[in-house]
């Protein structure tokens, strides 16, 4: 295997590196509209409270989510991230998952370029498995954002976990990611451990990543629900779990066709009795045929 990478690299020629007309949607990757908000609102609220930290990225990928997080950083903050990107795996179940993955798109310079088209400077780079993050290198309670989203093999999650909890603040947030896809099961056993038998407390579920902390959950859930979010289009649910209350957050769906009628003829249809409701819709069909008739007499 060979010895881990690790750079905290300034930009030497930017005008090279940086892809043309690259957008922010448009770098590859699995991170998606509910999440990239639920990260902003948290990270702005954070710093508009004063609380002050670096931000820690296990599994970049391609840049996607770093690049947001690169966006939060305060004077005096450091965004680390965490990823083999095109080294060996250290052992052959992870390499598998690699192959399997992301062997054929995964690189540093390709990271490297994405995070340089939207930030001056490169985060502070460890080319390497995130076990060996385990050694201290993060100073303890020196993060107040932590994203996990490297191996979802069980064991590698479980000790991401542990990385997360040595890193984080008082009141910093972790989120995992997929942390309930049918294809993961090793990141769901792992995180749902750390939630049972070690004080992790559910603040946010979305989709696809679990938000958690150490700290104070319901003052994490305070902040989250301080945002209207249904006025976005997002549903906001809630649940217990073991006597916890748990945010659920996910983008609203689009009504179906048959339940976008114009206001007016919503009124009309819901105050007319039932006899001539039946007769309106039937009239209302009778056109639509007819209409659809003509278009195809028309280009016929």
């Amino acid at each position: 295997m060979p010895a881990p990478l690790e750079a905290a690299v300034p930009v030497a020629d930017t005008e090279t590196a940086r892809p043309a007309r690259l957008t922010r949607d448009g770098i590859p990757g699995w991170f998606f509209k509910v999440d990239q908000e639920a990260f902003g609102h948290f990270l702005t609220a954070q710093s508009a409270g004063g609380r002050t930290g670096d931000i820690l990225e296990l599994g970049t990928y391609l840049g996607r989510s770093a690049v947001l997080l690169g966006d939060h950083l305060r004077p005096g903050e450091q965004l680390t991230v965490c990823d083999l990107f095109d080294s060996e795996a250290g052992d052959a179940d992870n390499a598998a998952e690699m192959a399997m993955s992301y062997r054929k798109t995964l690189t540093r310079t390709a990271f490297e370029a994405n995070y340089l088209t939207f930030h001056d400077e490169l985060p502070v780079i460890v080319q390497a498995p995130t076990s060996v993050l385990a050694d201290g290198r993060i100073p303890a309670g020196s993060c107040r954002f932590v994203h996990i989203d490297a191996s979802h093999l069980y064991e590698h999650v479980a000790g991401d976990i542990e990385v997360a909890r040595a890193a984080l603040a008082e009141d910093g947030l972790v989120a995992l990611d997929d942390y309930r896809s049918e294809h993961t099961p090793g990141v769901s056993a792992a995180v749902w451990q750390a939630v049972f038998t070690g004080g992790l407390r559910p603040v946010l579920l979305t989709p696809m990543k679990f938000y958690g902390t150490w700290g104070d959950a319901e003052a994490a859930q305070r902040v989250l629900l301080s945002r209207d979010w249904r006025a976005e289009g997002f549903t906001v649910d809630e649940d217990t779990i073991a006597g916890a209350r748990v945010v659920r957050l996910n983008k609203a769906k689009p009504a179906p066709a048959a339940q976008r009628r114009s206001a007016p003829r919503r009124l009309a249809l819901d105050l007319l009795p039932p006899v001539a409701t039946r007769a309106a819709r039937r009239v209302l069909r009778e056109l639509r045929g007819r209409r659809a008739g003509q278009q195809v007499r028309a280009t016929g």
